[in-house]
């Protein structure tokens, strides 16, 4: 028997087939089009970058939250427009990626979690769904550990319980920590710049990749390196099983950096979740069959009673 039957036969999870033709996807060859976005003050705490899709009247609020070395337009920008024809729908760049804050304190995912529901604070929304993407899921869950009673439901894609569960993720942690305290030294923040640089070769070759060598180019790179750190850290596997509102996960087939199987256990720790499985690896988010888009919009829809469209 497989890992992924023997998993899902084992947790009795229920799960259902996306349907990717019934949403659109922009152009690979240009840049997207985006909603709105606009700097927001957070008192005491800095200024960070939001997108908005006010979506319809009084509907339900998800809260993305991107992975690991992206920004919310780079993880999102497929789901953004979909998503709000059913959802009130903010994005933001975590602290050090894209235009999120700025500090110098030491990177905390929990205070990413704190920074989301202050996000909620300025704009006057109580009650919200943490959706998680990656590194975003730690972010989620830890929204919902730290302020259970602004957490409706919750989403995780392609996310796990823990990031340093085999020898040589250890390892690669251990490396993020000594570079993240290299780069934070002002003679080695060339680190920074050479981790962009190596960014751009890679996506040099796409289309819209101008565009996306801006938002990677915007980051802190000695805050993203111990981000990086600070997954390598993270465990919640003694306290996801205890959460109380619905769930679903998102997991990627073939993902190369969140290995299947470990986002198959985070579906199976917590209590009665939807699990979708999605072709693709770990960057499925923008992939242009719209294959995640689909399996992400059924999720959400699982965790709440979204207004209905109207004729």
């Amino acid at each position: 028997m497989s890992v992924d039957v023997e998993l899902r036969k084992r947790a009795t999870l229920r799960s259902v087939e996306a349907c990717p033709d019934e949403l659109p996807t922009p152009d690979d060859q240009t840049a997207p089009s985006l909603p709105t976005g606009r700097s927001l003050e957070l008192p005491g705490r800095g200024t960070t970058f939001i997108r908005e899709v006010t979506g319809p009247p009084n509907a339900p609020v998800l809260m993305l939250l991107h992975g690991w070395s992206s920004t919310a337009d780079l993880n999102w920008h497929r789901s953004y427009d979909p998503l709000g024809q059913r959802f009130r729908v903010i994005a933001l760049d975590h602290r050090g990626h894209g235009r999120g804050l700025r500090c110098d304190r030491r990177f905390r995912l929990e205070d990413c979690a704190d920074d989301a529901v202050a996000v909620a604070d300025a704009l006057g929304i109580d009650e919200f769904i943490p959706v998680g993407y990656s590194m975003g899921g730690p972010v989620a869950s830890l929204v919902w550990k730290q302020h259970r009673a602004r957490v409706t439901g919750l989403v995780m894609c392609a996310t796990s319980q823990r990031f340093n569960d085999t020898r040589s993720r250890r390892a690669g942690f251990t490396i993020l920590n000594g570079t993240s305290a290299l780069a934070s030294l002002g003679p080695f923040r060339s680190v920074g710049r050479l981790s962009g640089a190596a960014w751009s070769h890679r996506l040099e070759r796409r289309g819209d990749a101008a565009w996306m060598i801006e938002q990677i180019l915007r980051h802190d790179w000695t805050q993203v390196l111990a981000a990086g750190h600070a997954i390598g850290r993270f465990d919640s596997s003694p306290w996801i099983g205890e959460v109380d509102v619905p769930t679903a996960v998102v997991a990627t087939r073939s993902d190369e950096i969140v290995s299947t199987r470990s986002q198959l256990e985070l579906a199976s720790a917590l209590p009665g979740a939807l699990l979708q499985i999605v072709d693709g690896g770990h960057t499925a988010c923008s992939d242009s069959a719209g294959h995640f888009v689909a399996a992400l919009m059924n999720a959400c829809l699982s965790v709440t009673r979204p207004v209905a469209l109207t004729a």
